[in-house]
């Protein structure tokens, strides 16, 4: 008896210590690294306008932890390093060179919070599966040297698209279970410092978006009065204290999104965007349900006056202004139409705005250096591409020290994908102009010359139209198509066809026009004329309109965006252009050319979507467009130094020759996509090749200039030579 007593404690104080010192310890679970070097701090300046090149780069994985939507990726810039992080736990790093100082994680554990104020760093993490462990951690901001831990606690209005939660003036917020209460901790210890019940009805939100904001010396945190059918609030508060500095009253139940930028507030409810001042006088307001978007309005400080990025209600879908307000009068400095912005910094003066596309058609994001003073902007690519709706985090950037961050999703590695960090810093200037990269206008291939008829012909398109699109970065335009889309034109049985399809090629677009090779394949009319009896003859400034071997499509002019441009093109009435050496009309009995054309490919669109300055450059750029894609399969053996099949269909294939990218789209049959990009990584080899031989060509001669210059200059000196040396003759 007395042993199974014994054997029984044995069993229970076995478990005990196993719960103890193994399940609870942290020996094995903790991952945590420290540093003891300095690092110096960042000054207030971005890098010039211009050309960006990569100084560092990171990654880091999506964390799909067991709680949804705490699936994001958080970046900061302070005290000369870059705080990354995510579920997996926290990363910092340098901010000049990217190398590790220091990182904390848990293994079986999700960082769900953090925040920072003065140089403490605060933590949030649950054991995964078992959300009442969970534990708040404190580090030097610096060495990431551990300070305190505190069990029970929970963070108070943590943003699910930052993971951030509110401190400032070296407290951190912190509430219970039932989130009707406010706890100030201090960031030193972790100790309460005060305490405060929300309004009665109320309590903070959770797994909102972005519910809180944050600076030294004043938190904002909405509440969700819904359990008492008001609206929600935003409360201001002083985190030294947890006084109510100001208290106002939103426009609808919902979680708002709230941004606190130096002396200013900015509150998103579903109903309006509103700009607070320190005391919540409100200075501004956007109305309009939909005035954000999806998230939050970009929006910086500089020098008094707001800058904010937003979709003016009442306009046309898609349509986004830049507006500078004064803060101490409330009156408009300046509003601009801009491209998406999906996020802006600050640094030097300067403002930083990124958008998704450079230009629509083309495959980099951008970055513009805007003037805080009028809203003028120069724009630069940046070495990446973008999709800003994809999981992990939204856009973020940041400028300090003469570097730009910019933190952007991929889907790669799938299928949860991950965050890219990039520091970019001021490039070479190239002989081009700076939005296209410095690389030349003349080195950009024409989008409607990379198929010819017979590779048509082989995809059933005997006749077509063309639909040729330019694309327009700043100040800078591309003078040929950047892209070229093809549809098959079926003439009426019976009828005679268009009565000019058997005009000899002349300009407007299509893939034909050998004969008059001054305006084939164009739809600008650049050059004058092209063919002997070409219907249409331009004037090298406007579009033509006459027929070409492909037809004659309405011109898509400037800013990528494939719209007609004013002026160009075929009118309506003239309709399309056939081919001119289609084959007769039906005649009612079927042909094998019949089912040829009911096979012809559709929905055929060429388009170069980037020329880098180097191989290197267009083969990283082609590797971050894949890397943004939900579905991607390399493809081999059908020439080009790169393939890629896009999507699940097959239907779009991204091909790299060199340093130019170009795109296949067609929508049927199966497969058209990958023989036509066959087709266009032939033409750009050869296109390479000619330009090749030219390059070799122009420095032979240069070459032999060099030489004809140095023997001219050696029989120059040597006939000096021989007047000097010779004595005067007697007469």
């Amino acid at each position: 008896m007395l042993g199974l007593i014994a054997g029984g404690l044995a069993v229970a104080l076995c478990v005990v210590l196993v719960d103890r010192f193994v399940l609870h310890a942290e020996w094995w679970e903790v991952r945590h690294r420290v540093t003891g070097e300095s690092v110096a701090a960042l000054g207030d300046v971005g890098p010039p306008p211009g050309p960006l090149a990569v100084s560092w780069e990171r990654t880091t994985r999506v964390h799909r932890g067991p709680v949804a939507g705490y699936d994001t990726v958080s970046y900061d810039v302070a005290k000369g390093q870059v705080v990354t992080v995510s579920g997996q736990g926290v990363q910092v790093v340098d901010a000049r060179t990217g190398a590790r100082r220091w990182s904390y994680s848990r293994s079986d554990w999700s960082l769900l919070g953090w925040t920072s104020t003065d140089s403490r760093l605060v933590g949030y993490f649950e054991r995964d599966g078992h959300r009442a462990d969970r534990v708040l951690v404190g580090f030097d901001l610096l060495s990431g040297s551990l300070l305190w831990k505190r069990e029970g606690p929970r963070p108070a209005a943590v943003s699910r698209t930052t993971l951030r939660f509110p401190a400032g003036a070296g407290v951190v917020l912190a509430t219970d279970d039932e989130r009707r209460t406010l706890n100030g901790l201090s960031a030193e210890d972790g100790e309460p410092l005060w305490q405060r019940p929300v309004e009665h009805g109320c309590r903070l939100f959770e797994g909102a978006a972005q519910p809180s904001g944050d600076r030294e010396s004043l938190v904002a945190i909405a509440l969700d009065c819904a359990r008492r059918s008001g609206p929600s609030r935003l409360l201001a508060l002083d985190p030294r204290t947890g006084d109510v500095r100001w208290d106002e009253v939103l426009g609808a139940e919902e979680a708002p999104e709230v941004t606190m930028l130096d002396g200013v507030t900015l509150v998103s409810d579903g109903t309006a965007l509103r700009a607070f001042g320190e005391e919540g006088e409100e200075f501004a307001a956007w109305d309009g349900d939909a005035v954000c978007g999806d998230g939050m309005c970009p929006s910086v400080l500089v020098d008094g006056r707001l800058i904010v990025v937003y979709h003016p209600a009442g306009t046309k879908r898609g349509t986004t202004l830049m507006e500078a307000v004064d803060v101490s009068s409330g009156n408009v400095g300046w509003a601009r139409e801009v491209p998406p912005y999906t996020a802006l910094a600050r640094a030097g003066g300067d403002v930083y705005a990124l958008r998704p596309r450079l230009s629509e058609l083309l495959l980099p994001a951008g970055i513009d250096v805007v003037s805080p003073a009028d809203g003028t902007a120069t724009t630069a690519p940046a070495p990446f591409t973008m999709d800003p709706d994809l999981p992990g985090g939204r856009p973020w950037i940041a400028a300090a020290g003469g570097l730009l961050y910019v933190a952007v999703a991929e889907t790669v590695p799938r299928p949860a994908g991950e965050s890219r960090l990039v520091a970019l810093r001021g490039g070479r200037a190239g002989p081009g102009p700076d939005e296209l990269g410095g690389v030349p206008v003349a080195d950009w291939p024409d989008a409607c010359e990379l198929l010819e008829k017979e590779d048509l012909a082989r995809a059933g398109l005997e006749r077509y139209v063309t639909e040729p699109a330019r694309a327009e970065v700043g100040t800078a335009g591309l003078p040929d198509p950047v892209s070229c889309t093809y549809e098959p034109v079926e003439k009426k049985a019976g009828g005679d066809g268009d009565p000019r399809e058997g005009a000899e090629p002349g300009e407007g677009a299509g893939e034909g026009g050998e004969e008059g090779d001054e305006g084939a394949g164009r739809a600008d009319g650049a050059g004058g004329t092209g063919g002997a009896e070409g219907s249409g003859e331009g004037d090298g400034d406007r579009p033509g309109t006459g027929a070409s071997e492909g037809g004659v499509p309405p011109s898509a002019e400037a800013s990528g965006s494939g719209s007609p441009a004013p002026g160009g093109g075929a009118s309506p009435s003239d309709g399309p252009r056939a081919h001119p050496t289609s084959p007769p009309p039906p005649t009612g009995v079927p042909t094998p050319a019949d089912g040829a054309r009911a096979t012809a490919v559709r929905g055929l669109t060429v388009s170069v979507r980037w020329v880098a300055e180097t191989d290197e450059a267009a083969s990283q750029m082609l590797d971050a467009f894949q890397s943004v894609q939900s579905q991607v399969r390399r493809r081999e053996n059908l020439g080009g130094d790169e393939m890629y099949e896009i999507g699940a269909t097959a239907g779009v294939i991204a091909v790299r020759v060199g340093r130019v990218i170009a795109v296949v789209e067609a929508g049927s049959p199966t497969g058209a996509a990958a023989r036509l990009a066959k087709s266009v990584a032939a033409r750009l080899e050869e296109r390479a090749r000619e330009a090749e031989a030219k390059r070799l060509a122009a420095e032979r001669k240069k070459a032999q200039e060099r030489e004809k210059a140095q023997e001219r200059a050696r029989e120059e000196r040597e006939e000096a030579g021989r007047s000097v040396s010779d004595p005067p003759r007697e007469p």
